[in-house]
């Protein structure tokens, strides 16, 4: 667990100090004994969204799971080799010991604070307390869902109790998300948008809180297609379902995206990764490469660097690397410029994957207002817009027969699932989660894929070696619960 030391200056003095002197000489200014709320939001909002988005082979390889990416030189991560760098361990880490460790620690400073009924301010003050302490179970919510869709069980019920609890068991993933459902239902009673909350300490949506209502919506309805594709808890699911869907994102302008910076350490972590360290390890897969090309994809242009040239110095085919091999750099399509700026957003939640999930509830028999169809036209358009490919390029795309829902190939699985992949790209996580659900697009592991992948794309990742180790007891009761502690394993939601 993630630890907050402070230090405490001790003064040997004598007796006969005063005792206001003696109080004042032990307080540090510049340390206080309880970090601000606010603060502790701030550095969860960014923590969290680094995780998300960053592409470092040690904490994230969500996009090599997913085969939008693959590496060029070291192959590991991309035939499924995640124990050597420990990298199930610092995913973990990266959640329960960076957001979720500063949330608890900013509830529960929150609540142990007192507003004085004398306070002329006590009506105010106490509803922005209620504001905050709503918007932090709405993060909370966000990255356990994150860590259940990445493991299966987790430690849930007594994770977070630092010295409390160093031995936590693991809750059913299900039971899981049927409380995260809860939670965010209490969160939106509590949410009164005509106040405030965090202010400018709030770097993803700067204290709209309504964006926040919306937001809390959307990664419930996210919750409650999960569960509605499980087969389980179907009339928990439905109703989930239909109260999010009125209430979700609506356009791009609610997107949940962190607004990184232009200088470091405050850049977007792909920058550094590709960037400022000077490596070059990632090129765009051709299994991703090859099929938006296919399909006369405009967002080539925002995906993709026009890198290559041919004899005579003119634009070249996009070429993507092939998963499994080593890639030659200079050989292969790069990753677009636009992508690593340095201010490049980050996003956790956008309204295009909304779209996505409604044109799947429709699918999955919900009633929700709107047909299959028009939620998939609205979702490619949204991944479009926000990709800035201009409203005429987005209609000559869905003119194609390929890709116009009634005629485009397959089934319903297959169109949503197949867009849904090709707009998260650089969203590697969702991505991934996309096509576990959906099993589509099909992807296949490469031939030389690592023993422990079992011949077959990762569907989770394995538990951290330490819990092995430290909390072997309970390690051992999750494994046996989920089947296995294997990556070909199935999250609770990943039945087909």
């Amino acid at each position: 667990m993630k630890k907050i030391i402070y230090a405490i200056g001790l003064l040997v003095l004598t007796a006969s100090c005063d005792d206001d002197a003696l109080t004042n000489l032990n307080l540090d200014e510049k340390n206080p004994s309880t970090v601000p709320a606010s603060s502790l939001f701030t550095s969860a909002e960014k923590t969290l969204t680094d995780q998300m988005v960053n592409s470092n082979v040690n904490r994230n390889v969500f996009r090599l799971a997913n085969q939008q990416w693959t590496e060029t030189t070291y192959l590991d991560e991309s035939i499924y080799n995640w124990t050597s760098r420990k990298i199930s361990e610092r995913h973990w880490d990266a959640l329960y010991a960076g957001p979720l460790a500063d949330l608890a620690i900013a509830k529960k400073n929150l609540e142990s604070s007192e507003i004085l009924s004398s306070d002329p301010e006590f009506k105010e003050k106490t509803t922005i307390k209620k504001n905050q302490l709503a918007l932090i179970d709405i993060l909370m919510v966000y990255t356990f869902q994150v860590l259940v869709d990445t493991f299966g069980d987790v430690p849930y019920s007594e994770a977070l109790k630092g010295s409390g609890d160093y031995m936590p068991k693991y809750d059913k993933a299900i039971d899981i998300y049927k409380d995260l459902i809860v939670r965010l239902d209490k969160d939106l009673e509590r949410i009164d948008s005509s106040s405030s909350a965090f202010g400018s300490a709030d770097v993803i949506y700067n204290d709209d809180l309504e964006a926040w209502i919306k937001f809390a919506n959307s990664i419930k309805l996210k919750l409650g297609i999960n569960l509605k594709a499980s087969g389980l808890e179907t009339t928990v699911a439905d109703a989930a379902i239909k109260a999010a869907a009125s209430h979700a994102f609506t356009s791009n302008s609610d997107n949940a995206k962190l607004r990184y910076m232009a200088d470091l350490p405050n850049t977007n972590p792909i920058y550094v990764d590709l960037v400022f360290s000077g490596r070059h390890d990632f090129v765009p897969a051709s299994t991703f490469v090859d099929a938006v090309v296919a399909k006369n994809d405009p967002r080539v242009k925002a995906y993709f660097a026009q890198n290559l040239v041919d004899a005579s110095g003119n634009p070249a085919p996009y070429k993507g690397g092939v998963v499994g091999t080593k890639n030659s750099y200079g050989k292969y399509t790069h990753v677009s410029d636009a992508i690593q700026e340095p201010d490049f957003k980050g996003t956790l939640l956008d309204y295009s994957e909304v779209e996505f999930l409604l044109a799947e509830a429709a699918a999955r028999g919900v009633a929700v207002s709107g047909s299959v169809e028009s939620h998939y036209v609205k979702a490619i358009r949204a991944s479009m817009d926000d990709w800035g490919i201009s409203v005429s390029d987005a209609d000559t795309y869905l003119a194609q027969t390929s890709v116009a829902y009634t005629t485009a190939t397959g089934t319903w699985k297959q169109k949503i699932g197949e867009q849904s992949w090709y707009a998260k790209y650089n969203r590697g996580f969702e991505g991934w989660t996309s096509t576990r659900r959906l099993n589509f697009p099909m992807l296949t592991a490469p031939s030389n894929a690592d023993p422990a992948a079992e011949g077959q794309v990762p569907s989770r990742m394995a538990y951290p070696i330490r819990e092995q180790t430290l909390n072997a007891v309970n390690y051992q009761a999750a494994s046996a619960a989920i089947g296995g502690d294997k990556l070909k394993t199935k999250i609770f939601w990943d039945i087909d």
